[in-house]
C-alpha cells in the first residue's frame, strides 16, 4: 500500500527544489502548472469520467504579476509539509486566518483556495493527503463493516442507529473486513434514517450511505475505496429530478471541477437507483412541477458527455415531456415500509437481473 504521507512530503519538497536550485544558479524558477480551465477538461470515454488534458500554464518568478503567487504557493506548500511532518492536520479556513501572519497573505478565501487547488493540481495529490480539510461535514454509513482507524477497530453496526461518520483523511482509514452484497447510498438523510429504521441492512445484506445531498470528497472517495476493496455494487438513490441527477451522477462520473483528482473519486460502474419519469408513471407518484430552472437544467444535462446513454437520454426526456418530478419520500404515500418492503426491490432485481443477462 502507498505510503501517502510520505508521497505528499516527497512532492512538496520536489516543488520546493524547483523553485530553489534555479535560484541557487541564479537563474528564474519557472513552475508548470496543469490548467483548470475549462477547455482542458476532458470526459474520458474510456474511463468514463472527467480529468484533465496535457495544457499546461507556467508560473514564473520572472514575471512581476505572478510573483505574488509563486510566493503564496511556496508558503502553502511549506505549511502543509510542517502539517504532514507533525502529523497535524488543519482546515481550510484555519490556513486561511494563519496566512493573516504571512508576508505574502491572501485577500479572501477564494484567492487560498485557488493557490491550494493549483498546489493539488502541480503535485497530482490531494489536499487531504497534504494536510488540508473541509469545513463539511462526513456523510453516513451503517452496515456490517469493519473498520481501523488508528489503532481503534470498531464495526460501523455497533456504533448506534446514526453509524459511522467518514472523516476528511478517509484515506487513513483501513477496511478490515465485511458482509455485505452491496452498497446503497441515499440523498437524504431522511430516507438514510428510514432504510435503517426498516433494518434495509439486513434484509438487502448492503451498506447504507447518507450522502447529505450533494457528496463531500470524503464520501465520494469511500465509495470509490468500498467499491474497488469490497468488489460489490454500488447503487445510488437519489430523487427524481435534474439535481438528485447531478449528485449522482458526480458519484459516477466526477465533476469538471475536481477533473484532476476524479481518478480517485468516481465510482464508474455505480449504478443508479434513484427516481426517474418512468416510475413517476409506473407508481403513480405524487409529483410536482418542473419549474422553468428544472426544465433549462434537464436539457443541459441531455448534451452533458455524462448522460450518453441510452437510459439517461430516455429518462430525461420522458421527464421532460412529462413536466413532473418526484422525491424518493413520496413512496410514503403506500406507507412507510414501501420503499424498502417493494420499491427497492423491484429496482435492484432489474438492474441485477440486466447485469447477470
Amino acid at each position: 500500500m502507498i505510503d501517502r504521507k510520505q508521497l505528499a512530503l516527497n512532492k512538496l519538497r520536489g516543488l520546493g527544489d524547483e523553485v530553489l536550485e534555479p535560484l541557487l544558479q541564479e537563474e528564474v524558477p519557472n513552475i508548470k502548472i496543469p490548467s483548470r480551465g475549462t477547455g482542458n477538461i476532458i470526459y474520458n470515454e474510456d474511463k468514463r469520467y472527467f480529468e484533465l488534458g496535457e495544457r499546461k500554464g507556467t508560473r514564473s518568478l520572472g514575471n512581476v504579476k505572478q510573483i505574488k503567487k509563486m510566493a503564496q504557493m511556496m508558503c502553502v506548500g511549506n505549511f502543509c509539509k510542517e502539517l504532514v511532518n507533525i502529523q497535524k492536520t488543519a482546515t481550510m479556513r484555519e490556513m486561511y486566518y494563519v496566512s493573516e501572519g504571512w508576508d505574502v497573505g491572501f485577500d479572501n478565501q477564494q484567492e487560498s483556495n485557488n493557490i491550494t487547488e493549483d498546489i493539488e493540481v502541480t503535485l497530482g495529490i490531494s489536499r487531504e493527503d497534504l494536510g488540508l480539510l473541509p469545513e463539511e461535514d462526513g456523510a453516513a454509513v451503517y452496515g456490517d463493516i469493519t473498520l481501523r482507524d488508528e489503532d481503534v477497530e470498531f464495526n460501523a453496526l455497533r456504533l448506534g442507529k446514526s453509524g459511522y461518520t467518514i472523516p476528511p483523511t478517509v484515506d487513513d482509514v483501513e477496511i478490515v473486513g465485511h458482509d455485505v452484497d452491496r452498497i446503497i447510498c441515499v440523498e437524504t438523510m431522511g430516507l438514510y434514517h428510514r432504510l435503517v429504521q426498516e433494518h434495509a441492512y439486513e434484509k438487502f445484506n448492503t451498506l447504507i450511505v447518507g450522502l447529505k445531498g450533494q457528496a463531500a470528497r470524503a464520501t465520494r472517495r469511500f465509495i470509490r475505496r468500498a467499491s474497488d476493496e469490497l468488489k460489490v455494487p454500488v447503487y445510488i438513490c437519489n430523487d427524481g429530478d435534474p439535481w438528485g441527477f447531478h449528485i449522482a451522477m458526480v458519484i459516477i462520473s466526477g465533476s469538471a471541477k475536481l477533473a484532476h483528482v476524479n481518478h480517485d473519486l468516481a465510482t464508474p460502474d455505480a449504478k443508479f437507483l434513484g427516481v426517474t419519469a418512468s416510475d413517476i408513471i409506473n407508481y403513480d407518484l405524487p409529483t410536482d412541477k418542473l419549474k422553468d430552472i428544472d426544465v433549462s437544467r434537464l436539457k443541459e444535462l441531455s448534451g452533458d458527455p455524462r448522460y450518453r446513454g441510452k437510459f439517461w437520454q430516455t429518462e430525461i426526456k420522458k421527464m421532460l415531456k412529462l413536466g413532473k418530478k418526484a422525491e424518493q419520500q413520496s413512496f410514503s404515500k403506500y406507507g412507510l415500509e414501501y420503499i424498502v418492503d417493494t420499491y427497492l426491490p423491484n429496482k435492484i432485481n432489474a438492474i441485477e437481473g440486466e447485469n447477470t443477462l
